[in-house]
């Protein structure tokens, strides 16, 4: 992964002690409240219902067990021993104390991390494949690309206060597992004819509370225009987008406004006036290439058969085998997923000894590091199948080898009202409902690939308007309820949600949920998948019985 470099380390420690000197002012009486918002947020600092809470950066979600184990630190010594995933693969802290957040920061510089640019009308942390490297399906790892633009984005004094807030995601493989579509721009690997790799470069995605789905810009870049053409894209975005209406202030309103065809020749006129300047050489993009180099596998690792019998003697690893491991690129090698939605816990959340003990199986089973995934579990992207059953075996122990993976049960799920002051309604108590109400894992298991997503408002934090089943938090005179939404996807192919008709009360989401795949399991043909399902039928046979009561 990428090491900083002195002027990397100078530049996050001057930051953590600038926001220190900033942070004391303001607790002095100094500076007014107003005065410190706009410094707190560009330094992850949010003001919550309870405390104030910390989002912490994960650069495109890749993590070392020295990180890990420093983000288990603060949350035992600054919090209340626990930390949240995000859907932008980030880590939050729900707990901490205004005064003790200048120490936080300072902790993370010590292990090159930060929270810059995690929050605020900036360009926020940039996102990638959680299996970027190491799965079958790629055509060239994305990560470097993610850390040149990191580096490019990273106080980039043009845009750091543009309309509203700016978030990138890039792939490199054929199945978009980064949800780019959905992104302000989404940045995909491709051939052209020549057999020659650039980039295709989509804008105007986004979720919220206007979903749209991003259109293709250009659909083929050649690598060394990679920033110039970003850089194009934003100026047009911080010199058009709207400031009068926060609500139509995301680049997706200007795109839809302006007209593709229109912006994107505002965007190549721009383009043609700086791009000579900005070029990407070969060495710069080696130079980073450099940081992301094959790990020292183990050329015999395919010989081991010892993984295959413990399948065979043991039915709870086999099932754990199937659901929470995915093909690599190696042979004798899997991609392991951690999972963080256990029944009673909330999703994503992880406590310091689970961020202990896995940074520890990192370094015993996949290289020393770590990835988070956009829907709030981990990975170790690089583990022997001959270590396959140890691992299992310490993962069920430590709570986070739920076969769910992929299930209903695989809920993303913001923090709703528990915490967060910009929420109608809660999000994790439905969860928690949810998941007790389909505690059955055969019944899982047997519907298969069915992803729910519950956010507290309309910013749309888990990804709603993209569920295969969404469910978004509304109040209605000071009462929750919760609007239903079937067939969205944030994969290859993008759909947005429709919704299922009127919301319904707190009290009766669980049921609605279990209707619907009800009616999903006595409706199916056979091996059809759910999204497949709604995509033939509609969503009037699952309306039908979801209303029938009232």
């Amino acid at each position: 992964m990428y090491q900083y470099n002195p002027i990397d380390q100078t530049l996050v420690d001057q930051r953590v002690a600038q926001f220190r000197r900033q942070t004391e002012q303001y607790l002095k009486g100094e500076l007014t409240d107003d005065q410190f918002r706009a410094l707190r947020l560009r330094n992850g600092l949010y003001v919550q219902i309870h405390a104030p809470m910390l989002r912490v950066a994960v650069p495109y979600g890749l993590l070392s067990s020295e990180q890990l184990r420093k983000l288990a630190h603060i949350a035992r010594t600054y919090d209340k021993s626990y930390c949240h995933l995000t859907t932008r693969q980030n880590v939050q802290f729900n707990w901490p104390k205004l005064e003790q957040v200048p120490d936080i920061l300072a902790e993370l510089a010590t292990v090159q991390m930060h929270a810059i640019q995690t929050s605020g009308n900036c360009m926020r942390n940039t996102t990638s494949d959680h299996l970027a490297g190491v799965c079958v399906d790629e055509l060239e790892d994305p990560r470097p690309y993610c850390e040149i633009i990191r580096q490019w984005t990273t106080l980039h004094p043009e845009f750091d206060y543009l309309p509203r807030k700016f978030k990138i995601a890039v792939s490199g493989a054929a199945h978009d597992r980064a949800a780019t579509q959905f992104h302000d721009i989404g940045v995909h690997l491709v051939k052209n004819d020549a057999g020659e790799i650039g980039f295709k470069i989509l804008v105007g995605g986004g979720l919220g509370r206007t979903p749209v789905i991003g259109q293709v810009i250009r659909p083929y870049l050649e690598k060394k225009h990679l920033l110039s053409y970003l850089e194009a894209i934003l100026r047009i975005y911080n010199l058009f987008g709207r400031r009068d209406n926060k609500y139509k202030a995301r680049i997706k309103i200007l795109v839809k406004e302006t007209g593709l065809e229109t912006f994107t020749q505002m965007v190549e006129a721009e383009w043609l006036q700086i791009k000579d300047g900005m070029e990407l050489s070969d060495e710069r993009i080696a130079e980073i290439q450099g940081h992301f180099t094959t790990p020292d596998y183990d050329t015999e690792a395919a010989q081991d058969t010892s993984f295959a019998e413990q399948q065979q003697q043991n039915a709870d690893f086999a099932k754990w085998y199937q659901y929470n491991t995915t093909a690599h690129k190696v042979a004798g090698y899997r991609a392991v997923f951690l999972s963080l939605k256990a029944p009673g816990v909330p999703p994503g959340d992880m406590t310091d000894a689970q961020l202990d003990a896995v940074a520890n199986l990192a370094d015993t089973y996949s290289f020393g590091e770590i990835r988070s995934t956009h829907r709030q579990n981990l990975v170790f992207a690089d583990v022997k199948q001959a270590d396959l059953f140890a691992l299992w075996q310490q993962l069920d122990a430590l709570n986070l080898a739920t076969p769910n993976i992929g299930t209903a049960n695989d809920i993303i799920c913001c923090p709703g009202l528990d915490f967060c002051s910009l929420a109608n309604a809660g999000s994790i108590g439905i969860s928690k409902e949810i998941n007790e109400a389909l505690d059955d894992m055969d019944y899982l298991h047997d519907i298969g690939d069915v992803k729910i997503n519950i956010s507290g408002c309309m910013n749309g934090c888990a990804h709603q308007s993209v569920g295969h089943i969404g469910i978004l938090g509304v109040d209605k005179k000071g009462s929750e309820w919760y609007q239903i939404t079937l067939g969205g996807s944030s994969e290859n192919e993008a759909a947005i949600g429709e919704r299922l008709g009127p919301a319904v009360a707190k009290d009766e989401v669980t049921q609605a949920i279990t209707t619907i795949l009800d009616v999903y399991v006595k409706q199916r043909l056979d091996e059809e998948s759910f999204l497949d399902m709604v995509k033939r039928v509609g969503i009037d046979p699952f309306k039908e019985k979801v209303y029938a009561a009232h």
